[in-house]
């Protein structure tokens, strides 16, 4: 448990290293390439690894290992497999361009971006899962881009915008089950309570979008078209993940659905089949190493106290429930920087924020809110966050040229420091005891 390992402030020297390393290279140099993110968690996992004597270098490896192990991380490294085979098998078969087409033939040029956006936020929503939806909608975002002269970092943006959108709200959602559950409170009222502050969020975003690409052009050659019969592949996944379907059933049944769409056209053969299967495992190698690494890098960090030290910071000098719930704002938000998973932030900074809304009688459907916003808003701006990377990886550009287009999780932020300066949304007493 965080309370039994004593706050150390220099914990977090290992993940500052990361931070200057994947980071500060780009920067300086001007070429956000330059540094693997690879070789930067390597180096502050070292770091860490030579931190606290006190600790012997056997058990500081199992540490490591656990931490790497965690069942959240494992099961989002099954999720980034299935949804790369999935992208994999829908290109192969022409999914993605019949798709693409699609949408350029019923959309204007100037609505294909907030449709994008309003597409993610059904899916996520739906899907529950933002890296789910990222993975398997980006490969349509770079086909929407390389035929419009739409920016591919604002295409991508747009996409991790959606995503976050249901990540934030679903009712399926792991970060929504953590924040209800470590706040006491019910499902139904946190979705009412947070959805009434990021609505607002939403609307903007769709209308930043619409500005942004009101003179949008397609280079689509007039001739070009579009076959329905695999654009079914992503309806069935929309249609699964609006039945309540878990994910991992929706990325099998969309890879195996894809697949047979192809065999049966004559797109492809049982052996081209398989091919894009391992292609598609094989493009999320990396990602998924990295998920694996900074899920260790985490562990040690929180063992050498540098979590327990964030939940010490952000929890003094409160004197009231704006104070508190400035706190449990700024606790998540710091807990996810550490942590690059917002999942685990809530987990971590939950009882703790829970100790707080009882402090100072805050409504239990408004702190799971805060935790929720805060998290996602965090979660969807960091370039080493998985919803980041993934996209990045799709599209092939850096993660911090798609981040000034993440409008969404930079809207919800601004929401949520609202919603606590003037209070709303406000309840009754019936709703306020956890």
């Amino acid at each position: 448990m965080e309370e039994n390992i004593k706050s150390n402030p220099l914990a977090l020297i290992p993940f500052l290293v990361f931070i200057l390393l994947f980071i500060g290279s780009g920067v300086l140099t001007g070429d956000f390439y330059q540094m693997p993110v690879l070789v930067a968690l390597f180096a502050a996992i070292l770091v860490a690894l030579l931190m606290n004597r006190k600790t012997d270098f056997q058990t500081k490896i199992e540490q490591l290992t656990k931490g790497g192990g965690h069942p959240n991380i494992i099961l989002m490294v099954i999720i980034f497999l299935l949804a790369g085979a999935f992208a994999s098998v829908a290109e192969g078969v022409g999914a993605v361009e019949s798709t693409v087409n699609l949408g350029l033939t019923l959309l204007p040029e100037n609505l294909l971006i907030v449709g994008l956006f309003l597409i993610c936020c059904f899916i996520s929503i739906s899907m529950g899962t933002s890296t789910g939806t990222i993975v398997a909608l980006a490969p349509i975002g770079l086909g929407v881009a390389n035929q419009t002269d739409i920016s591919l970092a604002l295409t991508m943006g747009a996409i991790v915008s959606g995503a976050m959108f249901g990540d934030n709200l679903s009712i399926i959602s792991d970060t929504t089950i953590a924040a209800v559950r470590t706040q006491g409170t019910k499902m139904r009222d946190k979705f009412k309570a947070n959805f009434f502050i990021v609505l607002p969020a939403a609307i903007l975003t769709a209308i930043i979008f619409g500005v942004m690409t009101a003179d949008a052009t397609t280079t689509i050659d007039e001739d070009t078209a579009f076959e329905f019969v695999k654009v079914l592949p992503y309806l069935g996944v929309l249609i699964f993940a609006l039945a309540g379907v878990n994910v991992i059933f929706v990325l099998l049944g969309g890879i195996i659905f894809a697949g047979l769409v192809g065999l049966i056209l004559g797109d492809i053969t049982m052996s081209g089949y398989v091919q894009l299967l391992g292609d598609g495992f094989a493009n999320m190698q990396e990602l998924a190493m990295i998920a694996i690494l900074l899920g260790g890098l985490v562990e040690l960090i929180r063992q050498n106290g540098g979590i327990a030290y964030l939940l010490q910071l952000f929890s003094r000098n409160m004197n009231s429930a704006r104070a508190g719930e400035t706190g449990i704002a700024g606790l998540v938000s710091a807990v996810n920087l550490a942590t690059a998973n917002n999942t685990i932030s809530i987990i971590t900074a939950g009882p703790l924020a829970k100790q707080i809304a009882e402090r100072f009688k805050i409504d239990p459907r408004r702190s799971a809110s805060l935790l929720d916003i805060f998290s996602s808003s965090v979660q969807g701006l960091i370039p080493y966050g998985a919803q980041m990377l993934a996209v990045a990886g799709v599209a092939s550009i850096s993660p911090v040229e798609i981040m000034p287009y993440c409008f969404y999780p930079m809207l919800i932020a601004a929401a949520g420091i609202l919603a606590i300066i003037f209070r709303l949304p406000r309840f009754t007493t019936r709703g306020a005891k956890s």
